[in-house]
């Protein structure tokens, strides 16, 4: 009786799919620990034309009340992300690159030595990004980067519900001119780009002077509720409205993300946080962003690799629907 041959193994495209990769969809068989770096080996692109997905970094951390750092995370978050590409994703069962186009579009530029120019800038490039119809994703950066990303979003679609995942409110009085990590949610809903009314704050486990009508689910009443009803109160909250998921790195418990600029006991774990997020799948999101990543402070990368899979969460969320499209 003769043996059947067995199938030969999966042979790996050519290195460096970040910049030989010819295709723009599907995912890539590389080594995890080589070659050229970018989100999920997704191909570098000078910009989003054509692309239902661009990720974007953000390496800024100027506005860091506590500890600095998060200027490397979005380095980091992609290093992390080789780990991912080239299956399909747990618990979506699908490469969510079969279903779209994606890039990743490098990173922000930015004059370190001029902050004054930095919301605008950061505004600007988000703006010419957005212009191409692609979904933004932005990789942080620590949390006042969510404030000029809200205004070009607001520019394009109107105000927006806003889902946010963190330990803090970031609702404290917004001084003119003031570049603060602190206060942008405050300023957000003072100008307008937020619709409070269908805005939730998801994790909270610190008090703020206000909280400007945002619905809040804090640290304890996530435990209580339980995940479930976590994402029931979020669809009812948000409803039809387009929104935006920004999602702080802290609003984990600093057990799953040590690595990060103000950590705060009694968070989310990541099991947690990745399961309400795949609950979310309905939300109109017109764009996502993962922040506060500071690798300095990272043990082992799993903050790092906290945020990767965040950040998968968000893509997949994008490839479901604009495969429906």
């Amino acid at each position: 009786m003769t043996q059947k041959k067995s199938a030969s193994p999966r042979r790996p495209r050519p290195a460096d799919n970040a910049f030989k990769g010819d295709d723009l969809r599907g995912g890539v068989n590389e080594p995890t620990y080589g070659g050229a770096l970018s989100f999920m080996r997704r191909r570098y692109a000078r910009d989003a034309e054509g692309a239902d997905l661009a990720i974007w970094g953000v390496p800024f951390d100027a506005a860091t009340s506590n500890r600095p750092g998060t200027r490397f995370g979005p380095r980091a978050i992609r290093a992390a992300s080789a780990i991912l590409e080239g299956d399909p994703q747990y618990p979506w069962g699908f490469d969510p690159f079969a279903k779209m186009t994606a890039v990743d579009v490098g990173d922000c530029a930015l004059d370190y030595g001029n902050h004054d120019e930095t919301p605008g800038e950061i505004e600007r490039q988000a703006a010419e990004i957005l212009g191409s119809g692609a979904t933004l994703l932005t990789l942080g950066g620590d949390h006042f980067v969510t404030y000029p990303l809200l205004k070009a979003h607001v520019a394009k679609h109107g105000p927006v519900a806003l889902v946010q995942f963190d330990a803090h409110q970031d609702t404290w009085h917004p001084e003119a001119g003031r570049i603060d990590h602190g206060s942008f949610v405050a300023r957000a809903a003072i100008e307008g780009l937020i619709d409070v009314k269908h805005s939730i704050q998801i994790g909270i486990r610190t008090h703020a002077p206000a909280t400007h009508g945002i619905e809040i689910i804090d640290g304890n009443a996530v435990e209580t509720l339980g995940v479930a009803r976590v994402v029931k109160k979020i669809l009812k909250r948000v409803g039809k409205r387009k929104a935006y998921l920004t999602f702080d790195i802290d609003a984990l418990d600093p057990a799953f993300a040590p690595g990060t600029g103000t950590p705060v006991a009694g968070g989310l774990t990541s099991r947690e946080a990745l399961l309400i997020l795949r609950g979310l799948a309905p939300v109109n999101f017109v764009g996502f962003d993962v922040m506060e990543v500071s690798p300095p402070y990272d043990q082992s990368d799993i903050t790092a690799i906290a945020a990767a899979h965040i950040a998968m969460h968000f893509a997949a969320m994008v490839a479901l629907r604009r495969g429906t499209k």
